[in-house]
């Protein structure tokens, strides 16, 4: 434990994954609920976390069941985000520490806009996907040349990240398996679980460290 913590304190950057982490809700889930197509959807997403599915098959899986029109995302981004308790305070603690903090999520930038603007992260530090619609307002599918749109999205868009800022340790911080995909050679150098929202044991097991809380991780930066 005491090499994993002498990582966490001594990183450049530290990456979250947003649904179930940064935010209390699966951003698409709560959309599709929002557009009627709630439980097929959710039926997907847990899928995709748990490993069982490619990423990029379960979304467009899911973008197809849901079928939204812009005015649809409009009217559901009306709704404020909900925030993990105690992640402000974190991204707070990380800042003051001179760390660096960037949002990596296979959710959409549409919903993940809001909670960059109440976290004061640059949107430059966001690697998300962006859905696609036509000028009728029309859904048209999502942008696939964005990393996080595919399996292996994490680490590809780490890799990135460290690649091009020089940063010398990464940490990723999530809940479910597309995180931990991301601690791999050339990817982050400390996966932590984060279980306050979505225990998946198959994740957890696998993870450098497992936090219910995020007061842990606030206080281990003291």
């Amino acid at each position: 434990m005491l090499e994993v913590l002498d990582v966490w304190q001594n990183s450049n950057v530290v990456c979250f994954d947003v649904d179930s982490t940064v935010c209390i809700d699966e951003g698409i889930d709560e959309f599709a609920e929002f557009c009627g197509a709630g439980k097929v959807v959710a039926e997907w997403t847990a899928r995709a976390m748990n490993g069982s599915v490619p990423f990029e098959d379960a979304l467009a899986a899911r973008l197809s069941l849901i079928n939204p029109s812009l005015s649809q995302l409009q009217d559901f981004l009306k709704r404020p985000p909900r925030l993990s308790p105690g992640i402000d305070l974190l991204v707070k603690k990380l800042k003051d520490k001179k760390k660096d903090v960037y949002l990596v999520s296979g959710g959409f930038r549409q919903m993940i806009n809001p909670v960059t603007s109440i976290l004061g992260i640059p949107l430059e530090n966001i690697f998300a996907n962006q859905m696609l619609f036509g000028s009728n307002g029309e859904f048209a599918g999502f942008d696939k040349n964005e990393p996080t749109s595919r399996s292996g999205g994490k680490p590809t868009a780490v890799q990135q990240i460290k690649k091009a800022r020089g940063y010398k340790s990464v940490v990723m911080i999530g809940d479910g398996a597309t995180n931990l995909e991301a601690r791999m050679p050339g990817g982050a150098d400390l996966f932590i679980c984060y279980g306050g929202v979505q225990l998946r044991e198959p994740v957890a097991a696998k993870a450098d460290w497992l936090v219910f809380n995020f007061k842990d991780l606030i206080n281990s930066l003291e």
